[in-house]
């Protein structure tokens, strides 16, 4: 089953997007990327929320740039977690996307990680999943533990200078 959607509002748009789909590989969790967009699709995004509500889906990873509308059109049909990810691009690089996707009405929330922050996006929605998956947990722990472990390794090889 797959527990999690990746949605890039463009093609171009799946080189940053795809670091969410690494993230969950690396923790084994299912998933399906595809393409949609707020303004040029909008049935097509209404199709797959409804199809993630019957498919089971626990989080949908939205990334968009510019005006960024994706995922608050996602949060406000689906009832669990979206995770919006700004995009990089336009004049604004990113700022606009930054701001339209973390700026929703009350009711309506949307957890809004960094311009690109795919990966970190990726890590949310294994912390969500996570809440019920000891099993998941407890790779999380471990994850972060090597996190601390690399930064201890560079300061040591550095302070040897």
């Amino acid at each position: 089953m797959k527990k999690v959607i990746i949605i890039a509002a463009s093609d171009s748009d799946l080189p940053v997007m795809g670091e969410a789909g690494k993230v969950l590989e690396e923790f084994g969790i299912g998933y399906e990327m595809t393409i949609s967009s707020a303004h040029r699709s909008p049935e097509r995004t209404k199709e797959l929320v409804e199809k993630a509500k019957r498919d089971g889906v626990k989080v949908i990873i939205a990334g968009a740039g510019l005006t960024a509308h994706l995922a608050g059109v996602i949060a406000a049909e689906f009832p669990l977690p979206v995770i919006g990810v700004p995009l990089q691009g336009g004049t604004l690089n990113g700022v606009d996307a930054l701001l339209s996707t973390m700026q929703m009405p009350p009711g309506i929330p949307v957890a809004t990680v960094a311009i690109n922050g795919a990966r970190n996006g990726g890590l949310l929605a294994v912390q969500i999943l996570a809440t019920s998956d000891k099993n998941l947990e407890e790779k999380l722990v471990e994850y972060k533990k090597k996190l601390a472990e690399g930064v201890e390794e560079k300061a040591r090889k550095l302070e040897m200078k």
